[in-house]
């Protein structure tokens, strides 16, 4: 499921710098396969608590997590199937100009990065690398504020159309929802392998 949504969240912001529509609708269209890939997981997360009693406590975290993950990168797919949607509405079919395809693009390659990290730390159950992902969004919030700055100068500047250059916006606002969604991921992890959730006991 990681593996799917990280490749549609990658393919989305490849799409809105090529405006390929044809692979927008595609990515699109693959959404409905995260969404029964995170209902297969919560399945297996509901038979294993039933079948497997008593469970100990270290299984029932990380039964659990894997129910909040699951969750997180339903949403990650949801975002880049916006992204994908944007592509859509673009006017002309050149790319951004190259500092704020380039900040979208660096803000796509670091929240995919931490999906990625936070996902392997929980397949691990590597707590400290769980816990080396929490905090990496504020990169990720540093760069949609630059990217805030390139669409305003863009359209002062008029270098593109003035709604695309608000979808720009809207696809990176998406991606920083990415970045606070891995991690939520990377918090879950700690939790399961630790019994901490944000530094405190999860009662």
């Amino acid at each position: 499921m990681a593996t799917a949504t990280e490749a549609a969240l990658m393919g989305a912001v490849e799409v809105l710098s090529t405006r390929d529509a044809e692979k927008a609708r595609a990515i699109i269209a693959a959404d409905d396969e995260i969404d029964h890939l995170e209902r297969e997981v919560e399945s297996l997360c509901l038979r294993l608590l039933l079948m497997q009693q008593p469970v100990v406590a270290g299984d029932l975290r990380r039964v659990g997590a894997a129910m909040k993950i699951v969750g997180d990168l339903e949403r990650i797919g949801d975002q880049a199937t916006d992204i994908a949607e944007v592509v859509l509405t673009l006017e002309g079919h050149s790319p951004f100009g190259d500092e704020l395809g380039g900040h979208i693009t660096s803000m796509a390659g670091r929240a995919s990065a931490m999906v990625h990290e936070a996902v392997a730390a929980y397949i691990h159950r590597d707590g400290d690398r769980a816990h080396a992902v929490i905090g990496e969004d504020e990169g990720v919030n540093d760069l949609f504020e630059r990217v805030k700055a390139d669409v305003v100068k863009g359209i002062k500047d008029e270098t593109d159309p003035a709604s695309n250059l608000v979808e720009a916006l809207m696809a990176a606002k998406y991606l920083e929802r990415v970045g606070d969604h891995a991690q939520n991921i990377a918090e879950w992890v700690e939790y399961s392998v630790t019994g901490l959730y944000k530094g405190e006991p999860l009662n």
